[in-house]
């Protein structure tokens, strides 16, 4: 496959995202997402959903983790898309108790401390959204072209950036339909390819253990269970578009986005799995292993099915750094200027991150994974139990949980490793996953109270 025709491919997407990006920028459409005045609708919201989820590091993870793990490996990724009915869940209550964000809803509770708090955590995890993706970009160009990591990386950094730059959430919520209606053809075509290889056995694919055997895959699945309700909270990308349309809209584009982009991440799963039954090696973040496994076609397809899904990611996480910065903690003018320097800052932190080096694909979700933990007592106890928490049982769950993602980030230090069970990293952070969410839930049940004349429902 010529690393050109792939590029010429991508930047002819990148085109007509720019094409279908709106022609007129307005503060509403920019920041909320309205497009001639108007609210987006269910489809363009599930399209927008499903692509901005499905990113290119969480297909990798789910190769990765198919590869070794088997089955359970992709399952285990796979649970963090019900991710879509507790966030959808979570949305619906705050809607319904008048909250436009949350924010608003965390403000409203623990005022600065709410606000400062989440925000930081927010701000991580969108920069571990940009980074993360050109991770995933570096790596495909240097499999295919050795020393083009650093070129790649600023290419695709400069495109997202020009059409998000340029209608802001309205532009990701437009570009994300046809970016996803791409997706699928490029990736279904794909699929289809590996079904009818004669080498591929749904039957084994489904019962694998992978080349490390099952047992990790199962203690991930563990994981994500303690992850899954906090999860979507944390990601603002997921919770902007739970404001922007009408309540109904809102809750089925929800639901359809948990089914698609599941699906979505079972099927990319079964490549890393062919590839542990096969016997390949593994090279490259699989990259390698692909090139060497499949024809050049069904290779191409998979490369540009990736990259299409971290250009889509990159814009949405651009749009949701800019409403972050400006509608929330108002650090530049609620202005098109603003919002666009605020893009452009987080694009130069997010390359110069990728170049500077990182940590695994999965580690990063682990770490904002654990640090999200900390919502789980407090939404549990003021949403669903209609509890009034103390200002300080909500900081004391919020630095459990960051106190937790430094010793899972930290854990090759030999003083934090001294304070961690024996065993392999996935065990120790759901040790740790399970200590956070039971000091964060003492704390909020120690330092709360029931609300007076409030309905439990």
């Amino acid at each position: 496959m010529s690393p050109i025709l792939l590029l010429a491919v991508f930047a002819a997407l990148a085109l007509l995202s720019l094409a279908a990006a709106p022609r007129n920028a307005t503060l509403e459409g920019f920041f909320g997402g309205q497009s001639d005045g108007q609210a987006p609708g269910l489809w363009v919201l599930v399209l927008s959903q499903v692509t901005t989820w499905i990113f290119a590091r969480s297909l990798m993870n789910a190769a990765i983790l198919g590869f070794f793990y088997g089955i359970a490996g992709v399952l285990a990724y796979a649970a963090y898309y019900a991710s879509f009915l507790t966030g959808g869940f979570v949305v619906g209550r705050l809607r319904a108790s008048g909250a436009t964000s949350v924010q608003d809803w965390l403000g409203g509770r623990f005022g600065a401390a709410g606000h400062a708090s989440y925000n930081l955590v927010v701000a991580l995890r969108l920069l571990s959204e940009v980074f993360g993706n050109l991770i995933v970009v570096g790596l495909i160009f240097e499999a295919l072209l050795p020393g083009s990591q650093v070129w790649s990386v600023l290419a695709v950094a400069a495109l997202a950036l020009a059409y998000s730059a340029w209608g802001g959430l309205s532009a990701a919520l437009r570009t994300d339909v046809v970016q996803m209606l791409v997706f699928l053809v490029v990736f279904g075509a794909a699929l289809g390819a590996l079904f009818a290889s004669p080498g591929f056995d749904m039957v084994a694919a489904l019962t694998a253990t992978g080349q490390s055997g099952g047992y990790l895959g199962w203690v991930l699945l563990a994981v994500a269970a303690l992850q899954v309700f906090s999860y979507p909270v944390h990601d603002p990308v997921m919770m902007d578009r739970g404001f922007v349309a009408d309540a109904r809209t809102t809750r089925l584009s929800f639901l359809h986005a948990f089914w698609i982009s599941t699906l979505c991440i079972l099927a990319f799963g079964l490549f890393g799995i062919q590839a542990s039954l096969t016997g390949a090696a593994y090279e490259g973040e699989l990259i390698g292993t692909w090139a060497a496994m499949f024809p050049g076609w069904i290779f191409t397809l998979l490369m540009l099915s990736l990259l299409v899904s971290a250009l889509s990611t990159l814009d949405s996480a651009l749009a949701s750094a800019a409403r972050l910065m400006v509608e929330e903690l108002r650090l530049a003018p609620r202005s098109l200027t603003g919002g666009r320097v605020v893009m452009l800052v987080f694009t130069f932190a997010g390359v110069a991150l990728t170049l500077w080096g990182n940590q695994t694909l999965f580690d990063a979700v682990a770490v904002s994974g654990t640090a999200s933990l900390f919502l789980t007592p407090v939404l549990i106890a003021g949403l669903v139990l209609d509890r009034q928490v103390e200002t300080w049982a909500y900081l004391m769950a919020w630095g459990a949980a960051m106190l937790g993602a430094w010793i899972y980030f930290a854990r090759g230090n030999p003083f934090i490793a001294a304070w961690l069970p024996e065993g392999h990293k996935y065990e120790q952070l759901f040790v740790i996953c399970l200590a956070v969410l039971v000091v964060g839930s003492v704390a909020v049940a120690t330092g709360s109270r029931r609300v007076a004349g409030a309905r439990v429902g």
